[in-house]
């Protein structure tokens, strides 16, 4: 494959591009130092075809995180194009991206997860959501956008008289808005490459709650991996996640984020089909503590490149 000239798809309309020009930027140089032929592309919707076309694209590594990265309309193109990719396919990166259609997936495999309801803001009232709220959850609840990811719009209430202004501000990302009851434990994440579950970690944010700025700033949260958990804990969660992975169809790399209530079960949040790839993020963590360095990772995901994924 070091033949083949590697593109890295980044950047885009999305409100994460920033963090996914970080991520492209990080994989391409770490495949370089292997020997690939990388090479970083800024994504135009309406000209990318024409655009790998000019660079002599022959492999796409998706870096996109969020709209058309993770939704399954990049899949979509470049499988109708011929142009094997990494990641997972069309269905596993709509499913993903998607917290209310995720979240029944979840229940219906019989995998653990937050209590949650998806309210709709096109054709409910702000006020219709907040009762319904507050008759069917305990305070706190987390509210959330369905379709952004990084945290973008996540919101946990802790005051019944704080629900309406965040009701109002979640569907300002997202008409389809979804509502999970909020687990008062730990928070853990689980990466999975090509079906087999990394270490665990635990995510220790100093501000209490793992928002956008938690994720992304240097030094604002502690990861503790592997966690400091007991093996049934851990063989559970990788269990899980593994199961998540193979339900969902992935491929490549994702990560499957938990919380534990208080008595220490975990709950399945949501999975991630592009996780991260910066110097803070969660997956290059977790292979760092089973000895696999940063563009060792890389080259694996891009090992997995292909076509015809479901």
């Amino acid at each position: 494959m070091k033949n083949k000239k590697i593109i890295v798809l980044m950047g885009g309309p999305s409100k994460e591009a920033e963090v996914s020009r970080r991520t492209g930027k990080a994989i391409a140089e770490a495949l370089c130092s292997l020997g690939y032929n990388a090479q970083t592309l800024e994504l135009v919707p309406e000209q990318l075809l024409a655009d790998i076309k000019a660079q002599g694209g022959e492999i796409v590594f998706n870096a996109l995180h969020g709209k058309f990265g993770e939704d399954g309309a990049l899949q979509g193109l470049l499988e109708m194009a011929g142009i094997p990719y990494t990641g997972s396919g069309v269905m596993a990166q709509a499913v993903g991206m998607n917290k209310k259609i995720s979240k029944d997936v979840f229940v219906g495999a019989g995998i653990p997860t937050a209590m949650a309801k998806s309210y709709n803001g096109e054709t409910q009232s702000e006020a219709d959501i907040v009762a319904h709220i507050k008759a069917n959850f305990t305070i706190p609840v987390v509210l959330k956008p369905a379709t952004q990811g990084s945290s973008i719009g996540v919101t946990i209430v802790r005051e019944a008289s704080e629900l309406t202004a965040a009701v109002k501000e979640a569907l300002v990302y997202d008409n389809i808005l979804v509502v999970e009851q909020y687990l008062d434990g730990h928070e853990f994440t689980v990466p999975v490459l090509e079906g087999k579950a990394l270490p665990v970690i635990e995510i220790r944010p100093h501000s209490g709650e793992y928002d956008y700025t938690s994720k992304y700033t240097t030094g604002a949260t502690d990861y503790l991996v592997p966690a400091p958990i007991d093996d049934a804990l851990t063989e559970k969660m990788q269990a899980i996640g593994e199961n998540v992975y193979r339900e969902l169809q992935c491929s490549g790399v994702i990560r499957i984020d938990f919380m534990t209530n208080k008595a220490g079960e975990p709950f399945v949040l949501e999975y991630n089909t592009i996780p991260g790839m910066t110097a803070t993020s969660l997956v290059p963590k977790s292979a760092k503590a089973m000895g696999m360095d940063f563009p060792t990772l890389c080259e694996k995901i891009l090992l997995t490149a292909g076509l015809g994924k479901f």
